[in-house]
């Protein structure tokens, strides 16, 4: 092949992948316009936004405030004689009121994480 055939040969890929480029590049903004069209029909068939006066309002008697109560775990109940309970035989909640609504505080150098809360050991 000669320098003219190649030159001539490289020139055409190049183009051809200029117009790869070009072509790609409309697909995707034509995908890109098809999406927001969809997306602007699906927004007008929803219903209405509501206004001001259709929002909750705070009660006559103000804001609720924070409770706090301490908890303690509920047991589990054990099983009589059988191999084990099922779902329907156990209790809704995992914890109930404790009688002691005094919260505990932790004592300095006891913080109950691993190895004991400690200063550590040089």
């Amino acid at each position: 092949m000669s320098t003219t055939a190649l030159e001539l040969a490289a020139t055409s890929s190049e183009v051809l992948n200029v117009i790869a480029a070009f072509v790609g590049g409309m697909v995707i903004a034509g995908g890109l316009i098809w999406a927001v069209q969809f997306g602007m029909r699906v927004r007008d068939r929803e219903l209405p936004r509501p206004h001001a006066d259709e929002h909750p309002h705070l009660p006559d008697t103000g804001p609720v405030h924070e409770e706090r109560e301490v908890r303690e775990p509920d047991e589990v109940p054990h099983s009589t004689g059988r191999e084990r309970l099922l779902p329907h035989e156990l209790h809704h909640a995992g914890s109930r009121r404790s009688e002691d609504q005094h919260r505990k505080r932790w004592l300095p150098g006891k913080s109950g994480s691993f190895g004991g809360g400690g200063i550590g050991h040089a």
